[in-house]
């Protein structure tokens, strides 16, 4: 059997479960022989000092607990090392967490951590930045903007968002370039899929895969709002693919244009506002245990 030396690395703000005491909750339930140890990341700008825990003390696996944000900053921590990310799940949407069949369920997903084998995963970037779910421009980036600035969480803060901003929001025109092609696009978002959902079993590209050294390219095209239930509807059943709203594109890199600045986000946190963004593919890259 190999030993692993874990490091759970828990954001005590993220999520509805603010009230549990996780780490009384890790040392209570979590039935391993492995060592481990936790550390409670209290503020977001002492995380190079995490990071610099990780491997210092020779970690082998770092578990995120908390949300997508919490994910994707370990992740991101980690991406091209020998070092395997772990998720409890603790957030709003979960993403990479859903997408890998770890249970919400927190007992089931420390057990896993436990017994489960780990694999290898792509990642992307864009601008730079690591994603590991999704990442793109348009009213996703929008919304996440205004959902990282929000003192509400949960689907239902986020469901006011956008309810709110989407009879307001302009559509754009983005030139794309992929796969040697240039063509101008005018849209109501692009989003680079790594994994099918954004979280909450939310599908923007379903046929999307974790593992095939590609990222999909969702372009969803302007629409009439009263098509945006029945696009909502094809969303969270996994049936975007047969709706001539959505347009999909495979290839390994990608670069989008603009007259005007426009901001993205990865994983769903906001990155800054850019003419230009390039988002790429890096095949293999994450090692995670599920």
């Amino acid at each position: 059997m190999i030993s692993h030396k874990l490091l759970f690395i828990v954001n005590p703000k993220a999520g509805k479960k603010k009230k549990l005491d996780v780490p009384y909750f890790i040392k209570t339930h979590f039935k391993s022989n492995f060592e481990f140890e936790i550390i409670v990341w209290e503020n977001k700008d002492d995380f190079e000092k995490i990071k610099e825990t990780i491997f210092a003390n020779n970690f082998t696996m770092a578990i995120a607990v908390g949300g997508d944000g919490t994910v994707n900053q370990v992740a991101s921590a980690i991406v091209n090392t020998p070092v395997a990310l772990g998720i409890l799940p603790m957030g709003s949407g979960n993403g990479l967490a859903r997408s890998l069949g770890i249970s919400m369920n927190l007992k089931k997903a420390l057990h896993s951590i436990a017994t489960a084998q780990v694999n290898t995963i792509d990642s992307g970037t864009i601008n730079g930045k690591h994603f590991f779910c999704t990442a793109g421009v348009g009213f996703d980036a929008h919304i996440g903007k205004l959902f990282a600035s929000s003192t509400s969480r949960g689907l239902k803060s986020y469901i006011k968002i956008i309810s709110k901003e989407f009879f307001s929001y302009k559509t754009k025109n983005y030139q794309l370039q992929f796969n040697n092609r240039e063509i101008i696009e005018h849209a109501f978002l692009i989003t680079f899929a790594n994994a099918g959902q954004y979280g909450n079993d939310f599908y923007i590209a379903p046929q999307a895969d974790l593992r095939d050294g590609e990222l999909t390219m969702c372009v969803l095209k302007p629409f009439p709002f009263y098509n945006l239930f029945p696009i909502l509807l094809r969303v969270v059943s996994r049936k975007t693919i047969s709706s001539k709203y959505f347009q999909y594109v495979n290839g390994t890199n990608f670069r989008i244009k603009t007259d005007e600045k426009i901001i993205f986000h990865f994983d769903g946190e906001p990155g800054d506002e850019m003419n230009e963004v390039e988002i790429k593919i890096i095949p293999r890259s994450l090692k995670v245990v599920y």
